[in-house]
């Protein structure tokens, strides 16, 4: 991703320095020209990349174009050593505010003022001289779209292939295959939409392929057409094979005219056709978001019962449900384990009657482990493993080296080829975010808030007028996940992305692909051997050398995973060596220190050290002027030092400390004190959690009009005043978390007029003594929490009006006796926590209250005796969650003689939970004879 260095190159450094050539004679157009020259090398690298994914070319041209990549990191260690240099030289004399001005008058005035331009220029003319040398070796074939005859590898796409399986050698989707029949041949007369999304290599084509040719499908319709679409179709081409297939299909000759017919008018023939019939189209491999939009009027609605299914690797591709109630969207989900087993061995034991024989069966499982689910991938690697010797050591060799078999076995790189194809389609701005998932261990779930800190701190991301960075982030991730790239693993109830993976396979594309591009080293085992400079570096486990080996200047981005063992030396080496290191991910690591020296890495963006035993930041640290993200959740840093408040590119700002083995109080979360200055900090969105310990800093809260995130504990009543005048400045919060000194503190949250008005969660810890009037009146408002409230006026009745709240917890939160939740209310609603509630004796849940609730959770509750009446009508609840409840409550519900069982037998998962130590718990299911012995103890 050598043009992502480039663009930053032109969109960082070249505005600075054409804004103050145009008032100084004789710079201006020299200015411009190292402009042209950046410009036209990023083009030339932007194509150079291009060529290199979507060809198959040979060595000597990976090479040449390798040598391109390298010769634009240059560009990038030379604006960074400059930099670098500048900001040293403003740090000694103190003048960060001058930076900019003595960066132009350090170039211009100690001669060296030509030193960027020759430098780049320098650089281009050797890309000039790597371009032509190409040209020597023929490589202007490949300008001209044809691949080089040297080395060239013929490639059969697997997928015409899946279009004629034998119907023995489908196994898995037997489930999803009945029910998209169901749904073509069933159902209202009103033409309906289904789009099939996944994966590429995960059986779309071929499960609506078996669905088409399926007997009953076929004489359902009165025709049918399917219709390969692919990346590079043309509309005209395909329109008039859509009306020569339907036409077949009734054993009738399409007309001729249709040949020399253009677009509309091929619309208009194919619409007429159809009025009178009833039809079923597919259009497979869908890749183009326009093309429904296009084609759709082709196809009239004369109220007979059509049906259209594409199949996509992309969810934007497809039919919206907010366009129509008639566009269904179905994710076919990847084989389960056992059922790809069963694939696996039907394609490798073909002799031995599909049985595997005992010395493999680990492997075997270990193998289809790594193909997680992936019809291509187990047909793929079974059949290359049916014509090996059926040997132990064999078939660990190619687990072990899966990655490079991929890309160098002709009878696997059909997976590669095919989950490539993704890749090349993205647009070049989410490549490099896409690649950098390569940076963390295999099946590691990803917290997207972190990746979308570093995909900025990386300088992925791009500005958009009137959106933030973050925002910008948050869609380049919806993309990739949409594209079938990025799986989702977690979302909350109001539909936030909260953690995410790649798929193994996925993960095997981009490590090759990578390692070919030099964005990353995986720094796993011997790397002291390992000479490749490595620009980016994640440190993962089972390292056998000592880290102090790794010195390479050129490094940017360290991120450390799990590594049992630091050495002493580990930071101040690293500190010391990697002067150009703009992002250093340090969580969970077992590190209790941060060297001085940090304060020498004038460039870095992002610093983390969360879940490491840090205990004091240096008081250096307020010499990263370029630092923008500072997690410290879960160290021990209990206070910051004041240079923070220098710190005024800083976004994201996080500290506390929590331990799970004291029982839960207001002051769980340990946040940390802060001095008087964060006015100062005016770039800042998040702020969590510190001290409200005076006055002035509370003051200071009003002054930053970027907070998007705050939380703020410790205040008391006198200060609740101030703190409301300061919360009506912030006209971007979201977030907002208030806790008091203690559980026993009255939160005086009275007196605000005009809340925030984007403000989406609201957790209040502490006294209330009436719930403010400005929360129920507040719409925008999705999730609630009531902690140490204890409101003797039941607050459900006011805040059931809320119409847009999905998430409410109450702990301790209510100190009445009965809770009624009326008809009608909370219909958002997917999350109700009522916790250590312990004056609640009734808890009365109307019939048409909470349709949409998901999850429920109640206790301690030691005065409620019954299971809540209306709880059967609850149809949504998937989990019921039961903390520390009465005996009596718990056997009242068992499945054998429990009276109240009927009202809680519709739901999937009830649990019981019951305290062990602080906020571990012991957790039993509905029924489990374990927790019917501990109760009767």
């Amino acid at each position: 991703m050598a043009e992502s260095a480039v663009s930053l190159v032109i969109e960082n450094l070249v505005p600075l320095l054409v804004q103050k050539a145009k008032s100084l004679k004789g710079i201006h157009e020299e200015v411009e020209s190292i402009r042209g020259e950046l410009e036209f090398i990023r083009s030339f690298l932007k194509d150079a990349d291009s060529r290199a994914e979507k060809k198959d070319m040979n060595n000597v041209a990976k090479t040449w174009v390798k040598l391109v990549r390298e010769k634009a990191y240059l560009i990038e260690d030379a604006i960074d050593k400059y930099t670098l240099h500048f900001a040293k030289k403003s740090h000694e004399r103190r003048r960060y505010f001058h930076f900019l001005q003595k960066v132009f008058h350090f170039t211009i005035n100690l001669k060296p003022r030509h030193v960027i331009a020759s430098n780049i220029q320098g650089i281009s003319k050797k890309l000039e001289d790597i371009r032509k040398r190409g040209e020597r070796y023929g490589f202007s074939a490949i300008e001209q779209g044809r691949s080089s005859n040297t080395g060239s590898v013929t490639w059969h796409d697997p997928r015409v292939a899946s279009l004629f399986i034998k119907e023995a050698e489908v196994v898995g989707i037997e489930s999803p295959r009945a029910n998209l029949i169901k749904w073509l041949v069933e159902g209202p007369s009103k033409c309906k939409v289904f789009s099939v999304i996944g994966i590429g290599g995960l059986g779309k084509t071929t499960l609506v392929k078996k669905v088409f040719d399926n007997e009953k499908v076929a004489t359902h319709f009165d025709c049918h057409a399917w219709i390969t679409v692919s990346q590079s179709y043309k509309m005209e081409s395909l329109l008039r094979d859509t009306i020569k297939q339907l036409y077949k299909a009734r054993k009738e000759f399409a007309p001729k005219e249709i040949d020399t017919m253009k677009e509309t008018s091929l619309i208009e023939e194919l619409s007429k056709y159809l009025c009178e019939h009833r039809y079923l189209v597919v259009f497979d491999d869908l890749w183009d978001v326009e093309f429904w939009g296009h084609i759709k009027f082709a196809f009239p609605e004369n109220e007979r019962g059509n049906r259209i299914v594409i199949t996509s690797r992309n969810e934007d591709v497809a039919p919206s449900r907010n366009e129509s109630p008639n566009y269904y969207v179905y994710k076919l989900p990847p084989l389960p384990f056992e059922i790809a087993l069963e694939l696996f061995y039907i394609k490798v034991f073909q002799c031995e009657g599909g049985k595997c024989p005992s010395n493999l069966v680990e492997l075997s499982r270990g193998v289809v482990e790594r193909c997680g689910g992936l019809p291509l991938a187990i047909v793929a690697i079974g059949s290359f493993l049916s014509i090996k010797e059926k040997v132990a050591s064999e078939w660990q060799k190619l687990h072990d080296r899966l990655s490079s078999e991929l890309e160098s076995n002709i009878r696997l790189r059909s997976i590669s080829k095919i989950l490539s194809l993704s890749y090349h389609d993205l647009p070049y701005s989410l490549k490099a975010c896409f690649l950098y998932f390569g940076m963390f261990p295999e099946d590691h779930s990803i917290n997207c808030s972190r990746l979308i800190r570093l995909w900025i701190a990386e300088g992925f991301v791009k500005e958009r007028q009137g959106t933030t960075l973050e925002e910008v982030a948050q869609d380049y991730l919806n993309q990739l996940i949409n594209r079938s790239l990025v799986q989702l693993t977690q979302k909350d109830f109001v539909g936030k992305t909260r953690s995410c993976r790649v798929h193994d396979m996925i993960r095997e594309v981009i490590i090759s692909r990578s390692e070919e591009l030099n964005f990353r080293l995986v720094s796993v085992q011997n790397f002291s051997n390992y000479k490749r400079i490595a620009r980016r570096l994640s440190i993962q486990n089972n390292v056998n050398t000592p880290l102090e080996s790794i010195t390479s200047s050129q490094t940017r981005s360290i991120l450390i995973f799990g590594v049992d063992k630091m050495p002493n030396s580990f930071l101040s080496t690293f500190f010391a060596n990697f002067k150009l290191m703009k992002v250093m991910d340090c969580e969970g690591a077992l590190i209790d220190y941060i060297p001085k020296e940090v304060g020498n890495l004038f460039l870095l963006r992002y610093l983390s050290l969360r879940d490491t035993k840090v205990h004091i930041l240096p008081k250096s640290i307020g010499k990263l002027h370029n630092l923008e993200t500072l997690d410290l959740k879960r160290s021990l840093v209990s206070e910051l030092p004041v240079e923070i408040n220098g710190l005024q590119k800083l976004r994201y700002l996080a500290a506390y400390f929590e331990s799970h083995d004291i029982e839960d109080n207001i002051d769980f979360r340990r946040a940390v004190k802060i001095q008087s200055g964060i006015a100062c900090l005016q770039s800042l969105q998040k702020l969590f959690k510190i001290e409200a310990n005076n006055d002035a800093l509370i003051e200071e809260l009003g002054s930053l009009g970027q907070l998007r995130k705050l939380q703020i504990c410790k205040l008391n009543r006198e200060n609740g005043t101030a703190l409301c005048t300061a919360l009506e400045k912030m006209s971007h919060l979201q977030s907002l978390k208030i806790s008091a000194t203690v559980e026993e503190e009255v939160l005086e949250l009275q007196s605000m007029s005009s809340p925030p008005p984007r403000l989406q969660t609201l957790i209040l810890s502490g006294r209330i003594e009436k719930l403010p009037e400005w929360i129920p009146k507040h719409k925008s408002i999705v999730r609630i929490g009531l902690d140490w409230s204890r409101l003797m006026d039941d607050p459900l009745k006011a805040l059931q009006a809320l119409s847009n709240l999905m998430d409410l917890l109450l702990y301790d939160g209510y100190g009445g006796e009965r809770l009624h939740i009326e008809g009608g209310g909370f219909q958002k609603l997917k999350f109700l926590g009522l916790r250590n509630l312990g004056g609640l004796n009734m808890l009365i849940i109307d019939e048409d209250a909470l349709p949409l609730l998901e999850i429920l959770e109640i206790g301690p509750s030691p005065r409620l005796k019954k299971v809540p009446t209306g709880i059967q009508h609850l149809k949504s609840l998937k989990n019921l969650q039961f903390y520390e409840m009465p005996t009596e409550f718990v056997l009242s519900m068992q499945p054998a003689e429990g009276p109240e069982f009927w009202k809680v037998k519709h739901i999937p998962s009830v649990h019981f939970w019951n305290r062990v130590q602080g906020e571990h718990y012991k957790i039993h299911k509905l029924g489990d004879p374990e927790l019917l012995e501990l109760l009767q103890r």
